[in-house]
């Protein structure tokens, strides 16, 4: 077997709305084997994995998938139901899967992820699982599961993100992860938070730095009248003794700076023990805090937005001696539990036997070889932080409203808006002030795992509060998108689009094939109509709403760049990429697209032409109410959508109309849209529908939507590269992006009515178009133009020089054109040149270019096209 391909996706994509991972696997040798056909297959791989007995697979039901195994099933799928079993047993909650032949003996093989990490390697693993049972060789099933999970902790979340990610999900909050730590963008454009674990981006810089300063925070405190305990900074040895001898034994000693209780000793007692605290304290900070020693329990109170939200009693790592096992053993035998892990990565920590550790069991009496009595309690930590192996007993219901009072003042005071609080006190739920007790810490970005995961008492919900305190109760989470697909018109639609909501005085992020715009400032060139690109713009702070230009290959890629839309466009199907990609029928291209429409919002629109054959077959593809748009105010779909109380935007009496059930709305006179060139160029004329179509879904006034396409040109500056005319001496150009048959098509009925007395088409075809498409564009091409220069793109697409060429050469000739109507320029600058030169009075060129930038530096080098005879240009058009 050889694997192909295998790559993630996190966003919606064509195989599920949730994220999935997708392996390309040719099984060569294995392709027709069944596995009831293996000797011992079924039998050892239930060994292997036997949660395998509890998938459902197509049957329904637990245990599907056995009698699949037992029947007979191919290898593909196995290899499927193994890197779910995988997935399962390293602790993730998958079951979604399938697997498809797309050649022969090739499959796709699709399972969902929550760690795109552990799917690729679970993937793999599967993989080697099935050819070594077939092989008859052994696999070291759990030394290989460690190593995946090894891999896994590099980027895995911990408890306190997880939480806080996962409560986002469940509300629908958008979430966008930036790099591979626990940095996350919650939502989208200027409704957008920022947390990185339990720090947000209303987190006060100074106010960290103070917190993560224990000295500094403890003098704040005390000037608030906040209690803490007496200290000061030493940095030497003789200085420890001095202070620890002025303020009485018994102290404490901690790095000034530090975090998770590295290096904090407690309840010391002699200057010897002292020095060996300040010792090792020594190895996190020159700065050694000795403050004196509070008695009592250690509380965790967590404070957020100003208000005490959970309470946590926090016991330091032991362990309970059982008469037989060292305190080594002992301690290996509680890191076996599931809930303890490495780091951060589960809701304890596994516990460590350090320096600290080995000095704290001395101070007993014991060493990591002593054997304690049944039921003896060994202490191996001071603090009780749970990143130190402590666990934690929920007590918010018990703390004393005025300890609650203290609490929250103390995270005022430090500027904190999440803050951890460790207070000592005999007991929570009587007043420090009367029991005595001392707030010893405040924490900037405090773990939340102890207040999720208790080891006794109720779980407190804390993400949801975070998720509350960024997200108040009627607070917007996400700006309008504005998401458009299809095969022709996209781009001329984004940016009309961006154009009319920005009359209304809207911020508007524009990703298209141009470029990405904020407002009208490019600030990336290019095409960028994929994922990425949508992600740049919704992560913008500035945006108050967003129009994508969704292209097929970035569906294919990687998915939606975003979750859901308020206005998903197809603008029509066509035949342009069927050969490419894999994508064999009309059906697939609109299974792919109609991701687009199929991912929108309640209350959102899906805008459809019913002009379009497909609209129909679309229609079935989205459950979200439907916009119609149509040339034909008569058009039969539009009939019955109206029947309905459906919405549809049409042209009748030469106005655009929207309709709404009976109610009709003139918006504006073709004539009067710049864009439309007094309506010969029919296909802006339905651009245009689009524009009014998914404007009137947002809720844009009438007024506005009228405003912004009056003042829309299709020119170099707002709509660059489609249909920009160039009034040059006595001739015409035209600088076109059409690239397949309908683009040449609709080009060609807006050309005839320019009045031009020759046509010059300079034409070309990307190279991965197939050779049918290539030659039927000749053939139109042939159809239009009196003269015909051939170019080709730089980027061949696998093409040969000249081959493209030579197929629309063929193409032309169909359609009765001679040789000296035709010229083969392959560089499409010298091609331009040659047309120029060439030229005669009342000539209209066309050039369909690969890149604009060249042609137009060309243009005007030839041309006195100022900003005056812009002006001059719009008047007249």
């Amino acid at each position: 077997m050889k694997v192909l391909e295998i790559k993630s996706y996190n966003n919606r994509n064509i195989y599920s709305y949730r994220p999935v991972t997708k392996m390309v696997i040719d099984l060569q040798k294995y392709k027709d084997l069944v596995t009831k056909n293996i000797k011992g297959f079924n039998k050892t791989i239930l060994e292997y994995l036997p949660g395998l007995k509890d998938h459902r697979c197509s049957k329904g039901y637990a245990g599907g998938f056995v009698e699949r195994l037992e029947e007979g099933t191919y290898i593909a799928h196995v290899i499927e139901h193994i890197s779910i079993e995988i997935q399962n047993i390293l602790g993730y909650d998958i079951s979604f899967g399938k697997a498809r032949e797309i050649g022969d003996g090739i499959y796709n093989i699709i399972f969902g992820h929550v760690s795109e990490i552990a799917a690729r390697q679970s993937g793999m693993l599967a993989v080697d699982i099935v050819e070594s049972i077939i092989s008859n060789k052994t696999i070291e099933l759990e030394k290989k599961l460690k190593l995946i999970q090894s891999k896994v902790k590099e980027y895995e979340l911990g408890p306190s993100t997880a939480a806080i990610i996962g409560e986002a999900t469940k509300r629908g909050i958008p979430v966008i992860r930036i790099g591979n730590d626990s940095l996350f963008q919650l939502g989208y454009g200027k409704y957008q938070k920022r947390i990185e674990s339990t720090i947000t981006d209303n987190t006060s810089c100074i106010s960290v730095d103070i917190s993560c300063d224990k000295y500094l925070s403890k003098e704040l405190l005390s000037q608030n009248g906040i209690v803490v305990p007496e200290g000061q900074i030493v940095t030497d040895e003789d200085q420890a003794i001095d202070v620890a001898n002025l303020i009485g034994y018994p102290v404490v000693v901690k790095p000034r700076t530090g975090n998770q209780g590295k290096g904090v000793r407690v309840d010391i007692n002699t200057d010897q023990e002292l020095i060996q605290a300040f010792r090792l304290v020594k190895r996190y900070d020159q700065d050694v805090l000795i403050e004196k020693f509070i008695d009592g329990k250690d509380y965790r109170i967590l404070v957020v937005g100003n208000k005490v939200i959970s309470v946590s009693n926090r016991v330091p790592a032991f362990v309970i001696g059982d008469g037989k096992s060292t305190i080594k053993q002992l301690v290996e035998q509680e890191n076996k539990n599931n809930t303890r892990g490495e780091g951060h990565e589960k809701p304890l920590t596994k516990i460590k036997l350090d320096d600290i550790s080995l000095d704290i069991l001395k101070r007993q009496g014991l060493n990591t070889h002593s054997i304690p009595k049944k039921g003896q309690k060994i202490k191996l930590k001071d603090n009780a932080n749970l990143s130190t192996g402590g666990i934690a007993y929920d007590c918010t219901d018990k703390i004393h409203p005025i300890n609650s009072d203290i609490a929250e003042r103390a995270a005022k005071i430090i500027g904190l808006d999440i803050a951890g609080i460790d207070l000592i006190a005999p007991d929570i739920s009587r007043p420090i002030t009367e029991t005595g007790g001392a707030v010893i810490e405040v924490n900037a970005c405090p773990g939340i795992r102890m207040h999720h995961y208790p080891n006794r008492g109720k779980s407190r919900n804390v993400a949801r509060t975070i998720l509350d305190m960024l997200f108040p109760y009627g607070s917007k989470h996400s700006i309008p998108i504005i998401s458009i697909t299809g095969t022709n018109g996209k781009t001329t639609i984004a940016r009309m689009i961006s154009h009319i909501l920005r009359t209304s005085g809207l911020n508007v992020g524009l990703a298209c094939t141009g470029g990405i715009y904020i407002n009208e400032k490019c600030i990336l060139k290019g095409d960028t109509t994929g994922p990425e690109s949508a992600r740049t713009v919704l992560m913008d702070r500035s945006i108050d709403m967003a129009v994508l230009e969704t292209a097929r290959g970035g569906i294919l890629r990687a998915g939606l760049g975003y979750d859901i839309s308020d206005i998903g466009v197809i603008t029509n199907i066509s035949n342009d990429h069927i050969g490419t990609d894999d994508i064999q029928t009309l059906e697939e291209l609109i299974f792919i697209k109609s991701l687009v429409i199929e991912s929108i919002k309640q209350n959102g629109y899906a805008i459809l032409n019913a002009d379009d054959n497909m609209a129909l077959e679309m229609s079935r593809r989205t459950s979200a109410d439907i916009i119609y748009f149509s040339l034909n105010n008569k058009n039969l779909i539009l009939k019955k959508h109206a029947v309905n109380g459906g919405i549809s935007v049409h042209i009748k009496d030469g106005y655009i109309n929207i309709n709404k059930g009976e109610n009709n709305i003139q918006v504006i006179e073709v004539k009067q849209i710049p864009a439309t060139y007094n309506g010969k160029l029919q296909y802006n004329v339905q651009n245009s529908l689009v524009a009014v179509s998914a404007c009137f879904g947002l809720g844009i006034p009438i007024s506005i939507i009228e405003k912004g396409l009056k003042t829309f040109y299709t020119d170099e500056y707002q709509n660059p590269g489609r249909f920009n005319l160039y009034n040059i001496k006595d001739f015409r150009v035209v600088v076109d992006y059409a690239h397949n048959i309908d683009g040449y098509k609709q080009v060609g009925k807006a050309l005839k009515k320019m009045g031009a007395s020759r046509l010059i088409g300079i034409i070309g075809v990307p190279g991965d178009r197939p050779d049918n498409i290539v030659l039927e564009i000749g053939r139109v091409c042939g159809g239009i133009f009196d003269k015909i220069i051939i170019k080709e793109d730089i980027y061949k697409r696998g093409r040969k020089p000249g081959e493209i060429a030579k197929i629309l050469e063929t193409g032309i000739k169909y359609a009765g054109r001679q040789s000296r109507d035709i010229n083969i320029i392959l560089r499409e600058t010298d091609a331009l040149r040659y047309a120029v030169s060439n030229a005669l009075p009342g000539d209209l060129i066309v050039v369909f270019f690969e890149r604009l930038k060249p042609i137009l530096d060309y243009i005007k080098t030839i041309s006195n096209h100022t900003e005056e005879t812009r002006l001059d240009y719009r008047q007249n058009s």
